[in-house]
C-alpha cells in the first residue's frame, strides 16, 4: 500500500522568525500565517489564521530567553492539537534549559526533563532539535527525537580554513567527547582545558592537558553564554605558544558582556550557527546557517525518509 502524505505547513514562533523564513525558503514552501495577540497585562495568545485540520505541521521556535518563547511554543502546540492537526512536529533549533540535565547538587530541578514533559503534554508528536547540551536528553522524551548535528556544517568550514597545524580543543572536561568526535574528521590531536568553577559563569582556575605549542587550535563547544570560558581558554592557549586559536559553538546565547568579552579576547574568530539570532554584529563572529539542514530533515520526516543520511560530513 503506498504511503499517504498529508498537507505540510510550516509555522514560526516570534522568537525564531528569521531562521524559520530561511528554512521555509529552503524547503520550498511559504511560512503559514500565525499571529500573536496580547492582553494589556502581557498575557498573549497565538492564533493560526489558516486551517491546519488534517495537516502535518512543523512549529519552528527556539526556546531561548525570555521564557515567553517556550510558553508561546506550548500554546502553539495546544492550538494546533485543538484545531485537529494530524501530526505536530516541534522544530526547536536551540533547546533551552538543557544545562539542567541532572541533579548536580541537592534540591535543584532537572529543567530539561520538565521541558520535555511540557512539550509532550502539550500535544507534540515529534521534536527536532540540534546539538543538545547532553545527548542523553533525548531519553527524557517519550516521543521521537530527531537530534541533528551541527558538525556537518562546521567541519566543511574548518576544512576551508586550511589550518596548517590543526589541533582540536575542548574548553572543559565535559566537552571532551564532542572534541574527539570533531578530531576524527581531521585526524587531529585533542587537548583539554581543565577548569574549576566557583559558581555558574565564574571560573576559579584553568589548566591545559596536552601540548598546544605551534598549533592552530579550534575550541569546540555547544553553547557560548557569557564567553568567559572561551576567552580564558583562548588566552591560556596563546600563552602556551599556540599559533592561533578560534572557537566553534553551536548556540550563540551570548548574554551579559559576551560580545565585549569576545572582541577583547585572543580568539581569531567565533564560529556559530543561527539557531539563536545575534543581538548585535561583531567582527569576530562568523554565522553559518542551519536552514538547509533543517529543511532537509523536515522533508525526510514528511516523506518517511532516513534522518541518518543528514549526518554525513563532507
Amino acid at each position: 500500500m503506498p504511503l499517504q502524505f498529508n498537507p505540510v505547513k510550516l509555522f514560526a514562533g516570534s522568537g525564531t522568525t528569521v531562521l524559520a523564513q530561511k528554512i521555509a525558503e529552503s524547503y520550498g514552501k511559504p511560512l503559514g500565517d500565525v499571529s500573536l495577540s496580547r492582553f494589556s497585562d502581557g498575557e498573549f495568545q497565538p492564533h493560526f489564521n489558516e486551517s491546519v485540520r488534517g495537516c502535518d505541521i512543523f512549529l519552528i521556535q527556539s526556546t531561548t530567553p525570555p521564557t515567553e518563547n517556550l510558553m508561546e511554543l506550548l500554546l502553539m502546540i495546544d492550538a494546533a492539537k485543538r484545531a485537529s492537526a494530524h501530526y505536530i512536529t516541534v522544530v526547536v533549533p536551540y533547546f533551552g534549559f538543557a544545562r539542567q540535565d541532572r541533579k548536580d547538587k541537592p534540591r535543584v530541578a532537572i529543567g530539561a526533563k520538565l521541558i520535555a514533559n511540557l512539550i509532550t503534554a502539550a500535544g507534540a508528536h515529534r521534536i527536532m532539535t540540534m546539538d543538545l547540551h547532553a545527548a542523553q536528553i533525548q531519553g527524557f522524551f517519550d516521543i521521537p527525537v530527531d537530534h541533528l548535528d551541527a558538525s556537518v556544517i562546521f567541519v566543511p568550514y574548518i576544512k576551508s580554513l586550511n589550518l596548517p597545524n590543526l589541533t582540536i580543543a575542548s574548553p572543559d572536561m565535559g566537552g571532551s567527547y564532542r572534541a574527539r568526535t570533531f578530531a576524527k574528521y581531521f585526524n587531529a590531536e585533542v587537548v583539554i582545558c581543565d577548569k574549576r568553577r566557583k559558581r555558574a559563569n565564574e571560573i576559579e582556575s584553568m589548566s591545559i592537558i596536552g601540548d598546544v605549542s605551534g598549533q592552530d587550535i579550534v575550541l569546540i563547544d555547544d553553547i557560548c553564554d557569557t564567553a568567559g570560558t572561551l576567552a580564558k581558554a583562548a588566552s591560556l592557549i596563546m600563552e602556551n605558544g599556540a599559533n592561533s586559536v578560534r572557537a566553534v559553538c553551536s548556540h550563540a546565547v551570548l548574554s551579559g558582556k559576551a560580545y565585549e568579552t569576545i572582541e577583547n579576547s585572543a580568539l581569531a574568530e567565533l564560529i556559530v550557527t543561527d539557531t539563536i539570532p545575534l543581538k548585535q554584529e561583531s567582527s569576530k563572529i562568523k554565522v553559518l546557517s542551519t536552514a538547509d539542514l533543517f529543511a532537509k530533515a523536515i522533508a525526510n520526516v514528511n516523506e518517511h525518509g532516513s534522518i541518518s543520511d543528514l549526518f554525513r560530513v563532507e
